[in-house]
């Protein structure tokens, strides 16, 4: 805005004015509890909405990643021989490069996108599923229930299906609950180099990488959506904690 000098003519343009403060702080007002940002728009409003956009990219990936997981868990575990040699060598190449280079390799490549989000952070996090999968399968395939239904004529496939994946969707379902929280911080990471979801879709990443331009200034532009993505894996993480303690009683008495 432009200012006037004594005469009044117009000066030059003054400094602009910054976004209203939290509703707690001088200059605030409590039809924006939390503050705006930088143009002005409500800052809670952003981040609620936020949510729903991290949490679809956190259950999407994490259910992409379990069935991928799962799958070449059973194979590997179960069949043995060279379908184990090359799950395992596969896993073992994957597991060579940190996960969020990985992923901005590949969205550097694809593009970005909500669906190519989901798609990489899925891609990406398979390993451990596979991993603790095939383990629990090493260890159920000689019980005496699949040695019968073997001796009995049931198929590969049924055995796996039938027998198997039962007994191991009680890790599964506590690898997943964590697998949510590392996919939303991913996702966010992701947004905050711009390689994720596209910038008109509000995103708690996005929301970091614009205000930390603010922060000497406008502090809670930035500092809000970090609580938010804080605290929103804190939760999920002791959510998937007690899963493990209720899937794993003896673990949890000892």
């Amino acid at each position: 805005m432009r200012t006037a000098d004594r005469t009044g003519r117009p000066g030059r343009p003054g400094p602009p004015r910054p976004p209203p403060a939290p509703a707690w702080q001088s200059g605030g007002s409590t039809a924006h509890l939390l503050g705006t940002d930088q143009l002005g728009r409500d800052l809670l409003s952003r981040i609620v909405y936020g949510t729903r956009v991290s949490l679809l990219v956190g259950a999407g990936a994490a259910l992409l990643a379990g069935v991928i997981g799962t799958v070449a868990g059973l194979a590997s575990g179960y069949l043995g021989g060279w379908t184990d040699r090359v799950v395992m060598r596969v896993a073992d190449v994957q597991l060579a490069f940190p996960a969020i280079l990985l992923a901005l390799a590949v969205v550097g490549f694809v593009g970005s996108g909500l669906g190519y989000v989901i798609l990489v952070i899925g891609i990406t996090g398979w390993v451990s599923y596979a991993r603790v999968v095939r383990s629990e399968v090493l260890s159920l395939r000689t019980r005496d229930f699949v040695t019968e239904a073997r001796a009995i004529g049931v198929g590969d496939m049924a055995i796996m299906r039938r027998h198997l994946l039962p007994n191991v969707m009680a890790p599964l379902a506590t690898i997943g609950t964590l697998h949510i929280a590392s996919a939303v911080v991913a996702e966010a990471s992701l947004s905050y180099l711009g390689l994720g979801v596209p910038k008109e879709t509000v995103t708690w990443g996005g929301m970091l990488s614009d205000g930390q331009l603010y922060l000497g200034t406008s502090w809670w532009i930035a500092v809000f959506p970090g609580i938010a993505l804080m605290l929103t894996s804190l939760s999920i993480n002791i959510l998937g904690d007690a899963l493990r303690d209720v899937a794993d009683p003896k673990a949890y008495r000892r």
